[in-house]
């Protein structure tokens, strides 16, 4: 049985191989642009983390929510000869795509993979951006003036607000449910599986109502980040 495992496992990694080298010739022989290639290796790609020297990669969040950025990352990394290096960071670091690609052809182009990402929009960033929203509701509520003790407040009164309960609690849950140390740090990683494990709370206990306006909330937010990063963009260029 073992032997079967490891079998599997050297078939997928050869299967990523393969999906890496026929990306990288379909570029170089210009057949395609290096964004739809890309995202036809994403596609295609068979692997849900990996480790790579001292780097994790965790694609698949939750058995269910797919981070297409950091697998982007991870690829980009692989034709760093064939792409153009500004063209990358604009796509890693401010989501700006190297072409006009409207969201059906970008549902297309990801095929199955579209749903997961969408489970991550909204479980990972939108969770996020819904932390944000709410801490700034509580920052301009409170007059405390001690820095160090208000932010402490903030998180705590956040947390609350949200989910009904407090930080160290629910972080105790989400390290029984991942059979992980017990522990208030968390990695890179754990905080995309951290925030999709909230999301997944917050659906099952609260109000419906609740939910729905917290959501809203979160896109919000997100929305006003996302243009604020814009912004920035255009104005350093």
């Amino acid at each position: 049985m073992a032997k079967a495992k490891t079998e599997t496992a050297g078939d997928v990694r050869t299967e990523a191989a393969r999906i890496i080298s026929e990306m990288r010739a379909s570029v170089a022989s210009e057949e395609l642009h290096w964004f739809p290639a890309l995202l036809q290796a994403i596609r295609n790609w068979p692997l849900a983390s990996e480790e790579i020297g001292e780097r994790s990669y965790r694609y698949l969040i939750g058995g269910e929510a797919f981070d297409w950025l950091l697998l982007a990352e991870r690829l980009l990394d692989e034709m760093t000869d064939l792409v153009p290096e500004e063209e990358a960071e604009a796509l890693l670091f401010r989501e700006q795509l190297p072409l006009d690609t409207k969201e059906a052809d970008f549902q297309v182009l990801l095929g199955v993979k579209y749903r997961p990402h969408l489970n991550f929009v909204y479980g990972v960033r939108v969770e996020a951006a819904l932390q944000v929203a709410v801490q700034d509701e509580i920052r301009k509520e409170t007059t405390a003036t001690n820095t160090w003790e208000k932010n402490g407040h903030i998180e705590d009164e956040m947390f609350q607000r949200i989910y009904g309960r407090p930080r160290a609690q629910l972080l105790a849950e989400f390290r029984l449910e991942q059979n992980s140390i017990d522990s208030e740090w968390l990695s890179l990683t754990d905080f995309s599986e951290w925030r999709y494990w909230l999301f997944q709370y917050r659906v099952k206990y609260s109000d419906p109502a609740k939910v729905a306006s917290d959501t809203r909330k979160g896109l919000l937010m997100l929305q006003r980040l996302e243009r604020n990063q814009r912004d920035r963009a255009v104005a350093a260029d």
